[in-house]
């Protein structure tokens, strides 16, 4: 498995057409009393997992037409004429009915490995997601010297709006906010709740004077969103635009999270936005 993972998809395809291939000569060739159909998985096996349920029927297909030409080339006569075709159907029916299973549980496993990076309430990514994606971005600004920005982002007085109204509007606000995030960024940024009523956001390759602006957005557009819902809310926010050596993502988001507290225990509803500091920061 770690060596096909490692293969671009062009690799695993001609990889299991020539599979397919050999398994089709050697059932030729060891005639009709030998039969290796069972063999034939194994490249419906990695078609199927490494690329899409229709190509695992294509090659189901063409598995089950190879072991009938060879069956029909070792053996050319039959009692029954019909016999090489019913056999023929069974084995593509085999060969359909674990594309389907795989095909399932690879869904599955999806759904699931999805489920495990995503915040349930809001649908917004959780602490281990945004931790790795986070982990990428520093990888990528040590080796690029490229630029990135990490907002945190607190909702004030929300204990306020729990006890008022109650938690399903409590509720309903977390979606909202999360809902507003992630429209008002780019699609390969990542908007995060960390818990509670803490959002983080990480804007990828974004310096500081982009940061700024992107910044001044996301509160106009949460502020609209409060005004129009009459939420007695603000937000404290708290950002730090890193580039070339960063120390590691605690630090990055400990430093954002401190300047949100910042914020939070002075005006609150404001921004406070600096440059990473690092000992060995390249500028």
């Amino acid at each position: 498995m770690a060596f096909l993972d490692g293969l671009p998809g062009r690799i695993q395809g001609l990889l299991a057409l020539t599979l397919v291939a050999l398994i089709g000569l050697l059932d030729f060739l060891t005639g009709w009393e030998l039969t290796f159909s069972v063999f034939y998985l194994a490249p419906i096996l990695m078609v199927t997992w490494y690329g899409t349920r229709r190509t695992g029927v294509a090659f189901a297909l063409l598995c089950a037409a190879t072991w009938t030409a060879a069956y029909l080339l070792a053996h050319p006569t039959y009692f029954n004429p019909l016999t090489p075709y019913w056999n023929a159907g069974v084995r593509l029916g085999m060969f359909l009915l674990v594309v389907w299973i795989l095909s399932a549980l690879k869904e599955a496993l999806k759904h699931e490995h999805e489920l495990a990076r995503t915040d349930i309430l809001t649908g917004a990514a959780n602490n281990r997601a945004f931790y790795e994606r986070m982990g990428e971005e520093i990888a990528r600004a040590r080796r690029y010297k490229r630029s990135f920005t990490v907002a945190y982002v607190d909702i004030d007085d929300f204990k306020l709006v729990n006890d008022r109204f109650g938690h399903s509007v409590g509720d309903n606000l977390l979606r909202t906010v999360s809902e507003t995030l992630s429209r008002h960024v780019r699609a390969s940024d990542v908007v995060a709740r960390l818990g509670g009523d803490e959002f983080a956001i990480l804007l990828v390759e974004t310096g500081y004077q982009m940061a700024e602006r992107a910044l001044d957005r996301l509160e106009r557009a949460l502020t609209e969103v409060i005004q129009a819902n009459d939420w007695p809310i603000s937000f404290s926010i708290g950002a730090v635009t890193c580039s070339g050596h960063v120390e590691g993502v605690d630090s990055v988001i400990q430093r954002a999270d401190e300047l949100m507290y910042a914020v939070k225990h002075s005006t609150k509803n404001d921004i406070r936005h600096e440059r990473y500091h690092a000992t060995e920061q390249v500028a």
